[in-house]
């Protein structure tokens, strides 16, 4: 019996009565480690605009070719308008008449208020001459908006890119006749970039605090975050980013990767150890060694360790003996 005692004494006596155990141990700060991430990324245009004729007329010439580079209010279309011409100067004569008109009523009744005032003439009479004034006055508004009307037609035969743009491609040929709403060019506008990038949940939330850049064809571009998207993608469980090129841009269409360093310090997986079914760490403190577990940590795979202080003495030699609790000292 007493045999049986004393081995279970021995068994039950605390890690305190254990000589300590010898180790080496180093700061959390210098052994982290920050991973790189990555996220699929392309860069799009706010505006990929399809410009469309505004009235019949044949296509004169097309002076852009795809993949050209524009700056705004660059002609890309040019109609044979001559008929809408022809109409705008018609208006312009039916202007000058009607001004001419207003000229002479406005004479006549200047003089028939003079004969008014003498006696020579009826009330009748001067209050005709007052309301042809007012007839031939609206006449002369409404010619005026008939002018405006002609010469806005006549410079709808000419298109402009209402941006700078790169030409995406050319959806009409010369000599075809267009008609209201048939489209002629499509273009990029490259003043409205923006990066789209499809982020991992747990991506997004901490994204706001690294600085990432987009990586297309081997060059790299600085990106500055607008927006994280509250929805989450259904099919892919991603969330979109938007970023702005406070800098040079891509092309649009571009495609590559986002790339940033992960803002969490992260342990070396050779550091991870298991206990009681958890893979955790050893920290020194106060002579002895402590394991800490480490949620979500994978065999072979970094761990994040943002709950320990930068300062934390991480045991790095001899960290297989121990067990939590033991006197250490250092080696």
């Amino acid at each position: 019996m007493r045999p049986v005692i004393c081995l279970f004494a021995l068994l039950c006596m605390p890690a305190l009565a254990a000589p300590p155990v010898a180790v080496k141990s180093q700061r959390l700060a210098e052994l982290a480690i920050h991973p790189v991430r990555e996220a699929s990324a392309q860069v799009v245009s706010l505006n990929l605009a399809k410009l469309a004729a505004e009235l019949s007329a044949r296509i004169d010439r097309i002076p852009v070719e795809p993949g050209q580079r524009i700056a705004r209010g660059a002609v890309v279309a040019q109609l044979d308008c001559a008929d809408t011409r022809i109409a705008a100067q018609r208006a312009q004569a039916a202007l000058e008449s009607s001004q001419a008109r207003l000229r002479l009523a406005q004479l006549q009744l200047q003089r028939s208020t003079e004969l008014a005032a003498k006696n020579f003439i009826s009330s009748d009479a001067l209050d005709a001459k007052k309301t042809e004034v007012a007839v031939i006055a609206a006449e002369v508004r409404l010619d005026t908006a008939a002018r405006a009307a002609s010469r806005r037609d006549v410079g709808k035969c000419t298109l402009r890119s209402p941006f700078p743009a790169i030409v995406e491609t050319r959806l009409a040929q010369v000599g075809e006749l267009a008609s209201p709403g048939t489209p002629i060019v499509q273009l990029w506008d490259t003043s409205r970039l923006q990066l789209s990038v499809q982020l991992q949940a747990g991506d997004a939330e901490r994204l706001t605090q690294a600085s990432p850049a987009f990586i297309s064809q081997g060059r790299e571009y600085a990106v500055k975050l607008l927006r994280i998207s509250p929805a989450m993608n259904l099919a892919s469980r991603t969330r979109e980013a938007r970023f702005i090129f406070p800098k040079a841009a891509p092309a649009p269409g571009s495609n590559g990767v986002l790339r940033w360093r992960d803002p969490r310090p992260f342990v070396p997986a050779d550091y991870l150890i298991r206990r009681n079914g958890r893979l955790g760490v050893f920290v020194v403190s106060q002579g002895r060694a402590h394991f800490v577990p480490l949620p979500g940590a994978q065999e072979g795979r970094p761990a994040t360790v943002a709950a320990l202080p930068a300062d934390a003495a991480l045991v790095t030699d001899g960290r297989f003996a121990l067990q939590d609790g033991m006197a250490v000292t250092s080696r």
